[in-house]
């Protein structure tokens, strides 16, 4: 089943249904970033999280930034999703590995830690970008989220956030998002069924290795409250915005004493990209050509790519 995103509506417009499924670019991030188990359902958790909440932005070019820094051995998590449905992002310590929780699951609350903070970035696509930061409530990633949605945004929802993920990989990861919107929210039957429905789920993950469809969960939640499913579904992807380009604009802000000390030393330089892990190599004419450009401009600016250092073999 191709990763992808689907929305609905029900209740007259009253609540709003969003589901992606994620499977292929969950594995392909574990892939880039040689994640552990605990790792990549982290990780996975939080990249469905942020398409799902860029999915109401507006603009195409529109972003939601997710950090998620805790008090766990995963040492914090990144993730930039698009309203285009491209995603990427990064863990701090990537081979941390616990054991199973009490209930048999993968401790995704005790790597990230319920002590911290969940920063969340809305890049409209034009003007200041609106941020908002809350507490972590159990690292868990989907708790986290909800608490930002009701705090934050101010709206009652329910999320769900699944990765399932064995000894050949990711076997299926997405989420759920279900949000009353105001001129439903008085109705207190309506939302009572609600979070009954979504109370007996037994997780998202279970639902896609059942071999449900995004549209038979919407219709088994919301089938007999006047479910709409929108015709179109959105493909997502695993997609990284960096390139050698943004490198060499990145060493370039070194400046002309450390773009010396890297030809003298190293005879070149080795850049990583955190969100994508693919490495880029600069070799000694290249940083030459920086040099001449930084003496004969006076230094111009570029704009910085988010890379690691290392001197080259």
């Amino acid at each position: 089943m191709a990763d992808q995103l689907l929305r609905a509506t029900a209740a007259d417009g009253g609540i709003r249904a969003v589901g992606v499924i994620t499977t292929r670019l969950s594995e392909e991030a574990r892939q880039r970033h040689r994640l552990s188990y605990v790792a990549t359902a982290a990780l996975g958790r939080t990249m469905a999280a942020g398409l799902l909440l860029a999915s109401s932005m507006k603009r195409p070019e529109a972003r939601v930034n997710i950090r998620i820094q805790g008090d766990g051995p995963l040492g914090g998590l990144l993730v930039d999703a698009g309203r285009d449905g491209s995603v990427r992002g990064y863990v701090r310590n990537p081979q941390v590995e616990l054991p199973p929780n009490p209930q048999g699951k993968l401790d995704v609350g005790g790597a990230v830690g319920n002590q911290g903070y969940v920063y969340v970035i809305r890049d409209i696509g034009y003007g200041m970008p609106y941020s908002s930061t809350v507490e972590l409530v159990s690292g868990e990633i989907g708790d986290d989220i909800t608490h930002y949605l009701a705090n934050s945004e101010q709206t009652p929802s329910a999320l769900l956030l699944g990765v399932f993920v064995d000894k050949t990989g990711v076997a299926a990861a997405g989420g759920l998002l279900l949000q009353i919107l105001p001129k439903a929210a008085r109705d207190e039957a309506l939302v009572t069924t609600l979070e009954s429905r979504v109370a007996q789920l037994q997780g998202f993950t279970p639902l896609l290795r059942q071999g449900l469809s995004l549209t038979d969960i919407f219709t088994q939640l919301l089938g007999d409250l006047g479910l709409e499913i929108f015709p179109e579904s959105q493909l997502l992807r695993f997609d990284c915005r960096c390139s050698f380009e943004r490198v060499l604009g990145a060493l370039k802000l070194l400046g002309e004493a450390e773009l010396e000390d890297m030809i003298q030393q190293d005879n070149g330089a080795e850049a990583t990209c955190e969100f994508c892990a693919e490495v880029y190599q600069a070799d000694e004419n290249h940083l030459r050509d920086l040099l001449t450009d930084l003496r004969s401009q006076n230094g111009a600016d570029l704009p910085p790519g988010a890379y690691r250092r290392y001197a080259q073999p």
